[in-house]
């Protein structure tokens, strides 16, 4: 296998899976090997490990799938971490059946690490936690960028724990040592919404009958709920809170720049989600033709920033929003109508009643759509994007346009 690149390894361990095969412990070790260090191979062999296998098997939201994530993933973490795969196998049998909470003196709830779902699935139980435990204290454990989402709310604090997303496996897997000791907390709940903190549920965290999992990947089976909805109704299962919501209280409410439109050309290192520049620079031409100001978020990385910059060029009344993702979510708060891809900020304009447009690409299967589609009390619509046919989109976002904004 020394002339197997990683991105080829990755595709045949995840086409095991999906074949309803066992994967091949060859194969995985031989990925882990590479994935282990920390020049470019790890870095390669990381990321398709990641990207290639673990998002794939997430992304296709089969029940069925979520066993061969786990003990895929439960041999990683024996290679990495020496915690024998086994006991993290029956351990997250036991944990990934609803069941209802107990009585806590503090509540942890875990990032899921990426924005758009800490707003559509982890607010919910950040919600359903207040409400259910009124007198304890509410955490939110994971990076300062998510939490910033949430600092203006006073019942909600902040247990820092760090994830590089882009980093290498033994990175990745690093802040395992943090996470326990975070977590340590005498009386404290755990509830754990498939958070990448702990891998998707396999890392053991908490006392195990005061851990609660929310296995997002599976529950609801073969139905086209969105996952704010599942994660309503696993609320109302498990904390007795039926209708709880999905929300944002970023600090900078008050200080962002704001404007009737804002706009989010981000698709988060996911390509697939891009009809491209023509697309991009024609859609906010008619975002123009509405005599409104628009803001456009410049995104995180300058290559975001670059196709902005091109797409906005020459357009009166259009102007970048450089900042971070909490000051802008405040902006489509504020705001009267919200266009851009599947990403983060659909989501905020959902939780928020923001009227919005989503162009919605990339999806590697009619579930996922549905479990990502924005879900909230304003007006919305869904320009899908089927895998290869962008012809008619722009036709499409200016029928829609037209249905969102009368007025604007």
């Amino acid at each position: 296998m020394v002339n197997i690149s990683p991105d080829d390894l990755a595709l045949e361990l995840v086409n095991q899976c999906l074949r309803g095969n066992s994967h091949s412990r060859e194969l995985l070790d031989a990925l882990v090997r590479m994935a282990s260090g920390e020049d470019l191979l790890g870095r390669r062999a990381s990321h398709a490990l990641f990207r290639v296998v673990v998002e794939r098997l997430a992304d296709e939201f089969e029940p069925c799938l979520c066993d061969s994530y786990a003990s895929l993933f439960a041999d990683v973490i024996e290679t990495i971490l020496q915690i024998p795969a086994i006991d993290l196998l029956e351990r997250y049998r036991r944990v990934r059946l609803t069941r209802k909470a107990v009585e806590a003196s503090e509540v942890i709830v875990l990032s899921r690490v990426t924005l758009g779902a800490d707003v559509a699935v982890t607010s919910v139980l950040l919600d359903a936690a207040k409400r259910r435990y009124p007198r304890a204290p509410v955490w939110f454990a994971g990076p300062r960028k998510n939490y910033e989402l949430f600092a203006g709310d006073g019942r909600v604090g902040h247990l820092e724990i760090p994830y590089p997303r882009e980093g290498t496996l033994a990175r990745r897997l690093a802040n395992y040592g943090l996470l326990l000791d975070s977590l340590n907390r005498p009386g404290a709940i755990v509830i754990d919404p498939d958070s990448r903190l702990t891998q998707l549920g396999l890392l053991p965290v908490g006392e195990e009958d005061r851990y609660y999992f929310f296995e997002s990947r599976g529950y609801g089976g073969y139905g086209d709920e969105s996952l704010v909805e599942l994660t309503r109704r696993w609320a109302g299962e498990v904390f007795g809170v039926p209708d709880a919501a999905a929300y944002i209280a970023p600090l900078a409410r008050g200080h962002a720049p704001q404007s009737p439109i804002t706009v989010s050309l981000g698709v988060g290192e996911n390509h697939a989600k891009r009809l491209g520049d023509e697309f991009e620079r024609e859609l906010l031409q008619e975002l123009n033709r509405l005599g409104q100001p628009v803001l456009v978020d410049e995104g995180g990385g300058e290559d975001e920033a670059r196709r902005v910059a091109h797409a906005i060029e020459g357009l009166p009344d259009v102007r970048a929003f450089r900042g971070s993702f909490a000051a802008f979510a405040s902006a489509i708060q504020a705001s009267r109508l919200y266009c851009g891809y599947d990403s983060a900020g659909q989501h905020v304009a959902a939780a928020c009643g923001v009227p919005l447009l989503t162009v919605f690409a990339g999806h590697t299967s009619a579930r996922m759509f549905h479990r990502w589609r924005p879900d909230g009390p304003g007006p919305k619509r869904v320009v899908r994007v089927e895998s290869g046919d962008s012809r008619g989109v722009l036709a499409e976002c200016r029928q829609a346009l037209g249905h969102l904004t009368h007025p604007v």
